[in-house]
């Protein structure tokens, strides 16, 4: 079991400004249309934010994308890119969500 000092210092961790990551997971989720792929990935590279593997599917007209992207060249705060992404989502009518792969793995943690 993790001890509670472990926990606090991964959450601490995970929510100083000044520290990016080296690795984020990006989710989009909408109704299908043309231009969400090339909307995500302009947003991103932008950002200077490399796509570092990507999968996506269509299920009847439900877009679903997953994003493994490198974070270690990003020019913004992991915050700015998450509100670039969010605005991208709204012009293109889908939602997009983005995470520090940490959080992943602290939720296998506990």
């Amino acid at each position: 079991m993790t001890d509670r000092a472990e926990i606090l210092s991964v959450l601490k961790s995970l929510t100083e400004p000044e520290a990016h990551r080296d690795r984020g997971v990006v989710t989009v989720i909408g109704k299908d249309k043309v231009g969400i792929i090339a909307g995500v990935a302009r947003v991103l590279a932008e950002q200077q934010v490399n796509i570092a593997d990507i999968s996506q599917q269509v299920l009847q007209d439900l877009f679903t994308m997953n994003m493994i992207v490198d974070l270690s060249g990003m020019t913004c705060s992991f915050h700015e890119l998450s509100t670039l992404l969010n605005a991208e989502g709204e012009r293109l009518g889908v939602k997009i969500y983005i995470h520090r792969e940490e959080v992943f793995d602290f939720m296998h943690t506990v």
